[in-house]
């Protein structure tokens, strides 16, 4: 049962784009429509709007602008976002939020834990993306002019560094949430602060074995779902795709859906690939039911949405052995948690083995069927309490003075 006193103001990352933090972020206002929780998202957009969707869930869209640059294909940073200040400090002014979560150290994010601070809001933040494991994956070009010794010391420092100052925002927030329990650690220690789970649940009508409507072709179909980059490992695709081939294994091909800097490269080296871009909806559904195994070679990754979201449609995944994803999947009963080397012989072990890959595809639905997102966001409700608890009403009053006097 949601404590009377919550009103939650939420700055996220990401809203619209194609990532774990938009998803999440969607899902987290439709559980504030759903549950009646008093919920204001502030959030970029492609232009400046305000609406009251339900009577208890408001959103401000902010339009990012000129000075804005691209960090991913899709995800962009505006560093002249605090023009926006004065319909943010009027937003909150007017909603009274009891709890200011946000989402990231993005331009959103910033300005949020800074008027968090002046307003005398608890403030919570979430992480969603190992910012710090990024950085260290995205020189590698640097790394190959340098003798390997040299390039794996300079990829760890520049990975300590990027965890370093990370952690050194998220130090403004009370409490921190994080997708699986390594992370909670690695942020708790780095921090100082107490971090609590925040996992991921999936639409189970959404992403279903239902939506399978590929006839019987012979061909066994490796699935993948997410940005084409570096960090996500997905040249391990390639090695799979010749490595099989190798074997003399030829019923197979890939499906692969999103986009990234590394499409050309996948799409030069995986001719027996199928390339079908970013998928919503229905049309993502039918793609995830229509793969036989999902291959998610991702190291970096603090969840893995899409490797629920393919349990959920009866697909087994083989994942790696680090990262969030490895935290969804049980061994030999879901799918499968192996190195990198290791990927080529359990797929073709599975593709020679269809009782066992029957019964693994059974397991996948049943266990997507138990993580709802209402669950999810309960939990993460229920642990703004201590906050609520701690809150006085001269704070209360705080954020109308200080916001009146900032705007």
């Amino acid at each position: 049962m949601l404590d009377s006193r919550l009103r939650v103001a939420y700055f996220p990352d990401s809203y619209h784009e194609v990532n774990g933090v938009a998803h999440t972020s969607r899902q987290y206002e439709a559980y504030a429509r759903r549950s009646g929780l008093p919920f204001l998202c502030v959030r970029a957009g492609v232009r400046t709007q305000r609406h009251l969707i339900e009577k208890n869930v408001e959103t401000l869209e902010l339009a990012r602008g000129p000075l804005s640059f691209s960090l991913e294909k899709d995800l962009r940073f505006d560093i002249g976002f605090v023009r926006h200040l004065p319909a943010i400090i009027r937003a909150l002014q007017e909603f009274q939020p009891s709890i200011l979560h946000i989402t990231g150290p993005s331009e959103i994010g910033m300005i949020g834990a800074i008027l968090a601070h002046d307003m005398g809001v608890p403030l919570v933040a979430s992480w969603h993306t190992n910012v710090h494991e990024y950085a260290g994956r995205r020189i590698h070009w640097l790394r190959r002019l340098l003798p390997p010794s040299w390039g794996a010391m300079l990829a760890r420092r520049v990975q300590h560094t990027s965890l370093f100052l990370t952690a050194s925002f998220y130090r403004a927030a009370r409490i921190l949430f994080a997708p699986n329990k390594q992370l909670c650690t690695l942020l708790a220690r780095a921090t100082g602060r107490p971090c609590e789970l925040m996992q991921r649940g999936v639409d189970a009508e959404l992403f279903s074995p239902e939506w399978r409507d590929r006839g019987d072709d012979g061909q066994f179909v490796l699935g993948y779902v997410g940005r084409l980059s570096i960090e996500k490992n997905v040249t391990l695709l390639v090695r799979v795709g010749k490595e099989l081939l190798a074997r003399g294994i030829t019923n197979f091909r890939f499906l692969i859906v999103g986009h990234g800097a590394e499409e050309e490269v996948l799409r030069q080296e995986l001719p027996q690939a199928e390339f079908r871009g970013v998928l919503r909806g229905e049309g993502l559904s039918r793609a995830y039911a229509d793969m036989d195994l999902l291959v998610f070679p991702s190291h970096t990754d603090t969840f893995g949405n899409v490797v629920l979201e393919a349990l959920a449609s009866g697909v087994p995944a083989v994942v790696t052995d680090e990262g969030g994803p490895c935290t969804i999947v049980e061994d030999e009963v879901t799918g499968c948690i192996r190195k990198d080397d290791e990927f080529t012989e359990t797929i073709a072990g599975l593709m020679g083995a269809p009782a066992r890959h029957g019964e693994m595809r059974a397991a996948a639905r049943r266990y997507a069927l138990g993580a709802s997102w209402d669950t999810i966001f309960e939990k993460v409700c229920a642990a703004y309490r201590p906050l609520l608890k701690a809150a006085t009403p001269a704070e209360s009053r705080q954020l109308g003075s200080r916001g009146r006097m900032a705007d």
